[in-house]
């Protein structure tokens, strides 16, 4: 097996006195595509918080790339190729599709945005923005706003923004969330293309999609893991099966 990208030892975190991680250790090894679910309450958006930075553990450590990164700030993990996307939005609606990937561009190679105009011109900036929203499936509506693109379209334009700051891991938080069917197909279809090529983290409702994307997959139930393991085997879990009885899937 591959090397442990990601690395998580005995990590907690409560809120008073709600213990939302408790002591859990995990690997996520790359090129894998790694989904953790659980039922309410399970601590799944909390996980994907500290992994970014966005929010610190009570105890317990996380490392990247073999580098401890536990005390790291946020945007000193995306430096180091720790992408986050969905649930927190971070389009900008006023500027156009191909503005808003050039910028995640321009913030990866560390150019001054001072001159955007002028920037947005940037070969260096341009073309790798036209490369992903081509892969992503957006390159017909690069000239248009953002805010004129549907739900689906807007969940691709994250998806692209993520991937063009290069990620070495990717951490999707729910990206099908809100999706019809056939929005909620098309984003299948582009996840599916990046496995293999990037490490991702994925927490999303859609069984259907988890059981077809994951190499493995990781259950939460009240903060703490129950089970780790293929999808084939995660599906007949007796611990896992009694955890989802008479309890729907949902967002922590």
């Amino acid at each position: 097996m591959a090397e442990s990208l990601l690395k998580i030892e005995n990590l907690n975190k409560s809120f008073g006195g709600l213990r939302a991680i408790q002591d859990l250790s995990m690997e996520i090894e790359e090129g894998e595509i790694h989904a953790v679910i659980g039922p309410n309450g399970a601590g799944k958006t909390t996980l994907i918080a500290q992994l970014s930075g966005s929010l610190g553990p009570d105890s317990g450590s996380v490392f990247f790339s073999g580098d401890d990164i536990t005390q790291l700030p946020e945007y000193r993990r995306c430096a180091l190729g720790l992408a986050r996307s969905f649930q927190i939005t971070s389009i900008l609606s006023n500027f156009s599709t191909l503005d808003n990937v050039a910028m995640a561009v321009q913030a990866h190679v560390g150019h001054s945005f001072r001159f955007w105009r002028k920037a947005r011109e940037d070969p260096e900036l341009r073309n790798p923005a036209l490369e992903v929203l081509e892969r992503i499936g957006l390159s017909e509506r690069k000239d248009d706003p953002a805010s004129s693109l549907s739900h689906g379209e807007q969940r691709q334009l994250e998806l692209a923004m993520a991937l063009a700051t290069d990620p070495k891991l990717l951490l999707l938080d729910e990206p099908m969330a809100g999706m019809g069917t056939e929005e909620s197909r098309m984003m299948l279809e582009l996840l599916s293309e990046l496995k293999g090529s990037h490490t991702i983290v994925l927490i999303e409702h859609d069984m259907d999609a988890i059981f077809a994307l994951a190499d493995r997959i990781t259950v939460l139930v009240y903060g703490q893991k129950i089970a780790c393991d293929t999808p084939q085997k995660i599906r007949s879990d007796p611990k896992v099966r009694k955890a989802y009885l008479g309890e729907g899937e949902e967002s922590t």
